[in-house]
């Protein structure tokens, strides 16, 4: 029988411009990059140079601190740029697809005959193993790591994130697969709110959570079923990586194909295409986005990225979403007015009186940096065994046995998403979050 672990603490933001479940093409790009700052803690070094041919699965960039660690290429072409930014920071390795694409050959394995070693030398070999990441300190994980359990949350509830149930539909023998490729390694725990089809054995376990958002977060899941103490390590994994992980088993191949959602109320028509990781978005954007001053976020409202220019999709991002940018509203009266439109926690507007309903919020911080109050803000939207006031106090302090104490090494900036959004002091949690933990990283080599 399933477990069900039932989560009190969070909060849903229904924001207006779902994806609608269905599924529309997008064209291929020409150009497609592969950008670093996608994989967490990896110190990038270039394996190939402008004028390069390339198959798609073969590596683009590796791990400076582990080598063996290779980033694959999501086409084949011609490598035509390797952009750099201050201080030569290698910013993305560009591809020029060619019309007819060609894969490098990884053989079709049978998982069942493979032990933990060989599963990790295939992902290696294939360019893959960089997107499995690691609790403590939340970056992408080596392979001399010995976690003690691997946990992928296969939902997702953050506001206007895709629906991965939609995602899996035609490809639940890739993730399955994929589950038992990773369970060779350690046991894997599988987060659902739904049924998904998992077959389970004694090193695949199906944990269903039931509450509000951020019991999507693999954090939280972890800090309810696992929770990592100092000198553990645990793996976290994507659920369209589990994919990923599964086609290249069963096909030989490295396809990083990825159903993605255009979302946001500033989308006309709000759903999902099929995309490869890398793929140039601009097009799509310009023809599915109102006019207008908007925040293209790759990923999330509360955990994606801002991106102005050329948009390439994320080797992690699930859904691009579009809302108004703010910095051009006009509001009669400001705070004095009901706001009915407006959404918020306090019950500071009279819109909760309509119920469930969907906003349009804006990028607005409606608000500047203040004193911190130690009001229990954060603890009624953090679903975790933690206090996360006095947390955010040690990283601000640089007080790292107190971090320590305080459970710094089960957390991941995400966690923080929508404590950030309610905190009334407007700091910024998850920046702070990523700076204590690349800190106590750097201190604990």
């Amino acid at each position: 029988m399933t477990r069900v672990i039932k989560l009190n603490r969070g909060l849903d933001i229904n924001l207006a411009g779902k994806a609608a479940l269905e599924k529309k093409s997008a064209a291929a790009g020409k150009v497609y990059a592969l950008c670093p700052d996608n994989f967490q803690g990896v110190k990038p070094k270039v394996v190939v140079k402008e004028g390069d041919k390339v198959k798609a699965g073969d590596a683009l960039f590796v791990n400076k601190d582990c080598p063996e660690v290779k980033f694959a290429s999501p086409v084949s072409g011609t490598v035509v740029s390797v952009e750099r930014g201050d201080r030569r920071k290698l910013l993305s390795v560009q591809v020029e697809a060619d019309a007819t694409q060609e894969y490098a050959d990884f053989g079709v394995k049978s998982v069942a005959s493979m032990d933990a070693e060989a599963v990790k030398k295939a992902l290696l070999e294939g360019g893959l193993f960089g997107y499995i990441n690691q609790l403590p300190y939340a970056v992408s994980t080596t392979p001399d790591a010995e976690p003690k359990a691997i946990f992928v949350s296969a939902f997702r509830d953050m506001p206007l994130a895709g629906d991965f149930a939609f995602e899996l539909k035609g490809q639940e023998q890739d993730f399955q697969t994929g589950l038992d490729a990773l369970s060779k390694i350690a046991k894997v725990y599988v987060g659902v709110n739904a049924e998904l089809g998992i077959k389970e054995d004694g090193n695949i376990e199906v944990v269903k959570f039931v509450g509000k958002c951020p019991a999507g977060n693999v954090g939280v899941q972890v800090n309810n079923i696992d929770p990592v103490n100092k000198g553990e390590v645990v793996w976290t994994v994507d659920p369209t990586a589990v994919i990923f992980f599964g086609r290249m088993f069963n096909t030989g191949k490295v396809n990083l194909t990825r159903t993605v959602a255009l979302a946001g109320s500033e989308v006309k028509a709000p759903c999902y295409y099929d995309m490869l990781v890398g793929q140039d978005c601009s097009a799509l954007i310009a023809a599915e986005v109102n006019d207008g001053n908007n925040r293209i976020i790759m990923g999330n409202p509360l955990t994606g990225t801002p991106v102005a220019g050329a948009t390439f999709l994320g080797a992690h991002t699930s859904e691009i979403t579009v809302i108004p940018e703010g910095d051009d509203a006009d509001e009669l009266a400001g705070w004095i007015m009901p706001r009915l439109k407006q959404f918020s926690v306090s019950r500071s507007y009279l819109s909760w009186i309509f119920g469930n309903k969907e906003y349009t919020l804006d990028a607005r911080v409606k608000g500047g940096e203040r004193h911190m109050i130690m009001s229990g803000e954060y603890d009624s939207v953090l679903p975790m065994d933690i206090y996360g006031e006095y947390l955010i106090k040690a990283i601000i302090a640089g007080d790292i046995d107190k971090q320590e104490q305080l459970g710094i090494y089960e957390v991941s900036p995400e966690d923080f998403a929508l404590a950030e959004f309610v905190d009334s002091s407007k700091l910024e949690l998850q920046k702070i979050v990523r700076q204590g933990l690349d800190i106590l990283r750097k201190e604990n080599a």
